[in-house]
């Protein structure tokens, strides 16, 4: 048995013509679908890049593990207090349960030193480090992978995990690739100068005037990508610029698949092309960013050609990333590890049968602090900390008539929130519950996020970048916009200069932090 699990970083899956995208950008992830199944609903747990593959990789749920964030302490695994020779990761993580199944695993990723993610390579016999921190094209990965399947493909029992990057910003195909779709229409609700002029208006990082986070730069180095939307024609290169970077992404695909077939081993190879989270385009007003616990950030491809598996199968059953775990184990006859929050699934992927849970959470602490709840075509979403979005504390969309989140029903529809909100209270209660019996404290992550001052990159602690993002509100014509974030963020009173180091206080919503040089202190208010 020899299995390739292709990871391509901030891939919707509504940009995959085989899901049904109008342009034609994956012709060859395509025809391995028609020997596939495809997954419909398929979502990562936490979003987005390190609580995702965290999650992945340990079968297990931000909450439990502890790594929701990106930097500060909810980046890090809670501390295993019984620790033996060897940490939960390695001892109960995928990779290393297929080493017991007799499984030579393999990564192509920078990913563990792009976030001092170490326990990300736990189980792996070996790391190809491609070396550029997640800066890598697709032609500078295909080389080792080329190497490595020339030198041991017909060999058996091994897994391969290779990690792209291409759709991930800045866009970096090179320029000599051309522009596959020049002349084609790019999304029909995105090609509206209303849209734009009101996405314009909005407040908070990755917006369309912010979207290299707070401010609208970019490098020459990277001319395929853009650093603000203010016209169709703005829209248009950069929905070409990933789109051009989703079809870069096939040709590799199609390289991987046509190898396997002439050295005479595709049959007997499990190929799944899937994803670490999606991309906001315009969805809650965030574009080319994945920075919210929402249908754009959280849904995912999934794809998986099982050998002997069914083929041409479409299932519309929720799901996990995590649920990928315990699926594979049972595929290969091998027991789930017990601590595994996973559901497996391999009866659809075997014989295409039904499967899915009633509900998913999602998780997001990087960009923002939220969770949602995901069920029937609804997505509930509590916001604990906005980004500096000035986000609602609750937002609800019906998905099947509201597929982009334009239109939030919470105020129409109350009794729908109730039950978004019931529901999450049901699964943190239990998570709770859980993480009593099998971690080493009973704390939520969520909470640590938002008593270090809020998420990493919308911080108001460390080095805020609050003052002078409301500066530049200011000077794009969003002064309202300013004066409702200094308001919330408690800065009214105090002069917008990051270079304020004095020692007068300054209120946030929820703390007080007082800054003494350039460090800071906190006590509750």
């Amino acid at each position: 048995m020899r299995i390739v699990y292709i990871d391509i970083d901030s891939q919707r899956p509504d940009h995959f013509s085989c899901y049904g995208y109008h342009r034609r950008t994956t012709p060859c992830i395509d025809a391995l679908a028609q020997e596939a199944v495809r997954f419909d609903n398929y979502y990562v747990s936490d979003a987005p890049c390190l609580p995702s593959r965290t999650a992945f990789y340990s079968g297990r749920f931000g909450i439990q593990t502890g790594v929701v964030g990106h930097g500060y302490t909810a980046a890090q695994p809670k501390v295993q207090p019984e620790r033996g020779f060897q940490d939960i990761f390695n001892d109960q993580g995928l990779a290393h349960q297929l080493q017991r199944a007799g499984f030579h695993t393999v990564i192509v990723s920078p990913f563990g030193q792009r976030h001092a993610a170490h326990w990300f390579y736990a189980g792996f016999n070996e790391i190809h480090n491609t070396g550029l921190g997640g800066m890598e094209s697709a032609e500078q990965v295909m080389p080792t992978v080329e190497r490595w399947l020339a030198a041991n493909a017909t060999r058996d029992h091994w897994y391969l995990h290779v990690n792209f990057w291409d759709p991930h910003t800045p866009y970096r195909v090179p320029l000599e690739y051309g522009e596959p779709f020049a002349g084609e229409p790019i999304p029909k609700w995105l090609d509206d100068e209303a849209l734009i002029r009101r996405h314009n208006r909005l407040t908070g990082p990755h917006t369309s005037l912010d979207i290299n986070m707070y401010d609208d730069q970019v490098s020459p180095r990277w001319p395929r990508h853009v650093g603000k939307v203010t016209n169709r024609q703005e829209m248009r290169k950069l929905i070409n610029g990933y789109d051009t970077a989703v079809r870069y992404v096939d040709d590799q695909v199609g390289k991987i698949v046509a190898f396997l077939k002439t050295v005479g081993v595709y049959d007997q190879t499990a190929l799944i092309v899937s994803a670490d989270h999606g991309e906001s385009f315009g969805e809650l007003g965030i574009y080319a960013e994945h920075a919210t616990a929402d249908q754009a950030v959280g849904r995912i491809p999934m794809i998986v050609k099982w050998p002997g598996g069914a083929a041409g199968h479409v299932d519309s059953g929720l799901h996990y990333h995590l649920d990928w775990a315990p699926t594979l184990m049972e595929l290969l006859g091998r027991a789930p590890a017990p601590i595994w929050d996973g559901q497996s699934f391999a009866a659809t992927i075997r014989r295409g049968g039904a499967a899915g849970r009633e509900q998913l959470v999602l998780g997001q602490c990087c960009h923002v602090a939220q969770r949602s709840v995901r069920w029937d075509n609804m997505i509930y979403i509590h916001t604990y900390h906005d980004g500096f979005h000035l986000f609602p504390t609750e937002m609800l969309f019906d998905l099947a008539a509201d597929p982009h989140q334009q239109n939030d029903r919470a105020a129409a529809q109350p009794q729908r929130c109730w039950e978004g909100a019931w529901r999450l209270g049901q699964w943190q209660d239990a998570q709770m519950q859980k993480m009593a019996r099998t971690c080493g404290d009973g704390v939520d992550p969520l909470w640590t996020v938002i008593r270090e001052g809020g998420p990493m990159h919308a911080n108001v602690r460390h080095d805020s970048p609050l003052p002078a993002y409301c500066q530049r509100l200011e000077a794009t014509g969003r002064a309202d916009g300013a004066a409702a974030l200094r308001a919330k963020y408690g800065l009214a009173a105090r002069a917008d200069s990051s270079d304020n180091h004095g020692s007068e206080p300054e209120t946030t919503g929820l703390w007080r932090v007082t800054r003494t040089g350039n460090r800071s202190s906190a006590k509750k208010p």
